[in-house]
């Protein structure tokens, strides 16, 4: 229960600062709330009932935050389809499995960035579903012809999902605007709008511009009226990430051939980059993609690697994303790996899925570290994962879960 006093013992905790690990460290729970973290031998005295879980040495952890993810749907193919031979009861139960599936690889929040709805997102709060917290997206932006209008060269129009639509078809300011007002209404805690094409388009490249600088910045404006909602743009050839951070975008997601125009206007602005890299493990999947699918994703790799690393040199902010539902659920972490390929230190992809990704969703305090005060989302793993990181993209060393302060996984011998 999470009013039960809980105290995690003989453990390494990396906090999610960036802070250097400290060893023989102890953790206390309450009411699902963390009441001290640091050096055991400054733990408060236990009262009566605390319940003591001793973690071997352990590496302890805060939850991770993945900020971009597709639970709707399983693979590339569904995207193509949009689950459209799935009838809406069995694409709820298979959408429950991969939260249950992600919240068991240690990711305790998720960015949904478009194919859930509201719905999956009010039944993990209310325990009805085993599964990540979610920002939902609802829908994508896009304007016709875009990265997000599945309208076919026949005519055909795939744009449901489970039978419901997943795109917002928008060619104008005013259209971008009443769109974000619909998406406010029906429950967006984030708007997602497409600044380029992309590799799976049916209709444009990642070269293409998709929304314009005006048509974002109105979407931007228009949140901000309502409270304020992070805009995330899926954006990955240059000049449509220079648009959506001149238009007032917080992240880019992608931003696989950012420039240096677009670093210098990311820096200035202090936008997120939401790399993805995760989607460059496609050879063993390519049998669920589409051949100029496959044809662009190799055509773009070794650019992609150069230019995030380059972006990751001059300091722009990173958050975790792995595209999952493109590149697959369950194995989110294997997105760490990937960081460091680029540039980032164990410690900075670490913060990168914790601290930084929980200042993306607006919920820096409360979520992303391992402090006083903040909600105890907690992963233990075998290993160190500062000697090597891979270790934390398989769900198996990841032995302890923790959400609010629930167990919600324990694997440990």
């Amino acid at each position: 229960m999470t009013g039960a006093r809980t105290l995690y013992r003989d453990l390494t905790l990396i906090d999610g600062t960036g802070a250097q690990p400290v060893a023989d460290a102890a953790v206390v729970v309450e009411d699902g709330a963390i009441v001290y973290a640091g050096p055991a031998a400054r733990t408060p005295a236990s009262p009566p009932g605390e319940r003591v879980v001793e973690l071997g040495g352990r590496v302890l952890l805060p939850g991770f935050i993945d900020t971009h993810v597709h639970l709707g749907m399983e693979d590339s193919r569904e995207l193509l389809n949009n689950t459209l031979d799935r009838t809406r009861s069995l694409h709820a139960f298979e959408t429950g499995d991969r939260m249950r599936r992600t919240l068991a690889a240690g990711v305790t929040s998720v960015r949904d960035l478009g194919g859930a709805d509201a719905g999956f997102r009010q039944a993990q709060e209310r325990g009805l579903v085993s599964g990540p917290r979610m920002n939902v997206a609802l829908r994508l932006m896009s304007h016709t012809g875009g990265h997000a209008d599945f309208t076919m060269p026949s005519g055909v129009s795939l744009q449901e999902c489970g039978g419901h639509t997943v795109v917002e078809i928008v060619d104008s300011v005013q259209e971008a605007r009443v769109a974000a007002r619909r998406l406010m209404r029906d429950g967006a805690d984030v708007i997602k709008v497409c600044a380029t094409g992309g590799v799976s388009s049916p209709s444009d490249t990642p070269d293409d511009e998709g929304l314009t600088v005006e048509e974002i910045a109105a979407i931007v404006e228009e949140t901000g009226r309502h409270g304020g909602r992070p805009v995330a743009a899926h954006a990955q050839g240059a000049a449509g990430i220079r648009n959506a951070v001149r238009g007032g975008a917080t992240s880019i997601e992608h931003g696989y051939l950012v420039d240096d125009e677009g670093i210098d206007l990311m820096l200035e602005r202090g936008t997120f980059l939401v790399p993805t890299l995760s989607t460059f493990d496609f050879e063993d999947r390519v049998h669920l993609m589409t051949p100029k699918a496959v044809e662009t994703k190799r055509a773009l790799a070794d650019r992609t690697f150069e230019r995030v690393s380059e972006a990751v040199r001059r300091g722009v902010r990173v958050a975790l994303g792995t595209d999952a539902g493109i590149s697959p659920h369950g194995a989110n972490l294997a997105e760490l790996r990937h960081l460091v390929g680029v540039g980032l230190s164990p410690m900075a992809a670490i913060v990168a899925g914790t601290r930084d990704a929980a200042e993306l969703l607006g919920a820096a305090g409360a979520l992303g570290t391992v402090e006083a005060g903040k909600t105890a989302d907690l992963v233990v793993c075998d290993g160190d994962p500062l000697s090597d990181i891979a270790l934390l993209g398989d769900p198996d060393r990841v032995v302890l879960v923790v959400q609010g302060g629930e167990v919600v996984k324990d694997a440990r011998d």
